[in-house]
């Protein structure tokens, strides 16, 4: 897992031409540590654009507030900075995600985690300053003795922790506010939108000229960015996590930010990256997450058990190699 931002950017918006009394608007903007862009069909009857940008902006800024890392008056960081057998009134949003992190952790027995802060600090990925290192043996041993999700419960209104550890919700926090906003967005009375932030995206509805909303999954590549697949969009979300945006090699090996709870290690195999498409944003961020660190064998086999529809792509070489579930077969079939 990385910071601020979990998933890899692979989903690029598609545009095209069409002649229709309604139109497409969009609003863009900076947050979690990157980029988002909202576009929404306009009918008689939604907020002006100026209009919904600021509610969106209040939301962001209201989230960032709540469960940023990065700073210190967030809410997040002042549970964090509380010792162990601490408990912490906490807004809805960390209790959701929290909540959420222990279903991923429970159905995945263990292969996802949310106190996987000081690991990324130890092995240099903590703000992507370019000094990455690979850590002894005892100094990662120590590290590891700070994390564990296990040591965190939620009591009504409060986050709890048994231990000392920090948390830190960043590999499901984008999907977590994509699914916000797209429920701001329908209580706006808005149908037809894309939602995407620091590249996790849901869109539905039907854009002017009835088509539908398209997004490119890009090639894992580290050299060039190049479009692996195209997928139409009707009410799903769509998560990537994959090794070659974020990583830094050593001795002939290459380290990625996505770890292993259990070991403390980035994840080292010929899995480059995953895509999950599901109905809530945070969960297929969550999942691709999951996918990735269980690796080709078993992540095919817990999607396989879990009925999730994910793509997973494999280094073959210097190629790549598609292996889709039947449940993402069956939701880009049509795109044949």
């Amino acid at each position: 897992m990385v910071q601020p931002v979990i998933a890899v950017a692979l989903a690029a918006a598609l545009t095209g031409c069409f002649n229709s009394m309604e139109s497409v608007s969009e609003v863009t903007g900076s947050t979690m540590g990157s980029t988002y862009s909202i576009k929404w069909v306009s009918a008689e009857g939604t907020p002006a654009t100026e209009t919904l940008h600021e509610e969106i902006e209040t939301l962001l800024s209201d989230f960032d507030s709540e469960v940023s890392t990065w700073r210190d008056d967030s809410d997040l960081a002042q549970f964090n900075a509380m010792p162990a057998d601490s408990c912490r009134e906490m807004p809805a949003s960390v209790l959701e995600l929290v909540g959420l992190g222990h279903i991923l952790a429970e159905e995945s027995t263990g292969d996802f985690d949310l106190t996987l802060g000081p690991l990324l600090e130890l092995w240099g990925f903590h703000g992507g300053d370019g000094g990455q290192v690979v850590p002894d043996a005892e100094e990662l041993q120590a590290v590891l003795l700070t994390v564990g999700q296990q040591n965190l419960r939620v009591e009504g209104k409060q986050l709890c922790k048994s231990a000392n550890v920090q948390v830190d919700v960043s590999a499901i926090a984008a999907g977590y506010m994509v699914d916000k906003v797209v429920d701001h967005l329908l209580a706006r009375g808005i149908n037809s939108y894309m939602v995407e932030i620091t590249g996790e995206l849901k869109a539905a509805g039907m854009k002017p000229g009835q088509t539908h909303w398209k997004i490119a999954i890009e090639e894992p590549r580290d050299d060039e960015r190049m479009a692996h697949l195209i997928v139409k969009l009707d009410g799903q979300a769509v998560s990537t996590s994959g090794d070659y945006r974020n990583y830094f090699e050593y001795e002939g090996k290459r380290y990625s930010h996505t770890f292993d709870p259990r070991s403390g290690r980035p994840v080292m195999h010929e899995l480059a990256a995953v895509t999950v498409l599901h109905n809530s944003a945070a969960k297929a961020d969550g999942l691709s997450t999951v996918l990735l660190v269980k690796g080709p064998e078993k992540g095919w086999e817990f999607a396989l058990e879990h009925d999730v529809a994910a793509l997973f792509v494999l280094r073959d070489g210097t190629q790549f190699v598609s292996r889709p579930t039947p449940s993402f077969t069956a939701l880009t079939q049509s795109e044949e």
